[in-house]
Formats: C-alpha cells, structure tokens, sequence
C-alpha cells in the first residue's frame, strides 16, 4: 500500500500562485509515476500533470502547460506541483496519485491522496 497525503491548497486571487506538495509513505518503491489531477463542481476529474520518479520525465495538460510546474524530491519521498498565473478556471479539489505507468487516465492510478482545495477568486 502507498499513502498519499496533499497539502497547500488555499485561497488565491486571480495571477497569484500555490504550491502543492503530496508526500508518500508506505510501499513507495511501487511508485513508477506520480500524477496530479483535479476536479472541479460538477465536472470529471481531470489530469493536471504527472513525473516519474526515476527520470524526472514530466507531461502536462494542455491547459496548465507554462504555468504549472511538477516537481519531485526523491530523498523525501515528496511531489510538488508550483501553479503560476492562477485563472479562476484552476479553481477545484486537486488530488495527487501514484501509479505504474504515464497515463493522463483516472483509471491508470492505484493509489490517491485525499485532494486540497485550491480556489482561485478575482
């Protein structure tokens, strides 16, 4: 089992920035690729982001790409997503999730972490 916890979501105005850290624990050599997705009211959710572990390779949605940065920090166990430029279109529950292989589907993910909110106001 891997255990995933998010944390740094907040309030933010419109242009500003969050990072969002998820820490890992537990069986984390099982970790390939660390995802980031998000899921705004009434919507599916989303991929935002992912890294493997190994390489560092990143892969982004169209929508964040230049804005959002995912980074990892091997040594703790920790990924970390930077979000610049904020647009209130950012504004949902942003999750973490660890899984085998790259994968921009929900469903490639075995482990998620419980979300922090992220709301972007103008």
């Amino acid at each position: 089992q891997v255990q995933l916890v998010e944390s740094g979501g907040g309030l933010v105005q419109t242009g500003g920035s969050l990072r969002l850290s998820c820490a890992a624990s537990g069986r984390t050599f099982n970790m390939i690729v660390m995802g980031w997705f998000r899921q705004a009211p009434g919507k599916e959710r989303e991929f935002v982001a992912a890294i493997t572990w190994s390489g560092g390779t990143t892969y982004y949605a169209d929508s964040v790409k230049g804005r959002f940065t995912i980074s990892r920090d091997n040594a703790k166990n920790t990924v970390y997503l930077q979000m610049n430029s904020l647009e209130r279109e950012d504004t949902a529950v942003y999750y973490c999730a660890s899984g085998p292989r790259y994968s921009r589907y929900v469903s490639s993910y075995n482990y998620w972490g419980q979300g922090t909110q992220v709301t972007v106001s103008s």
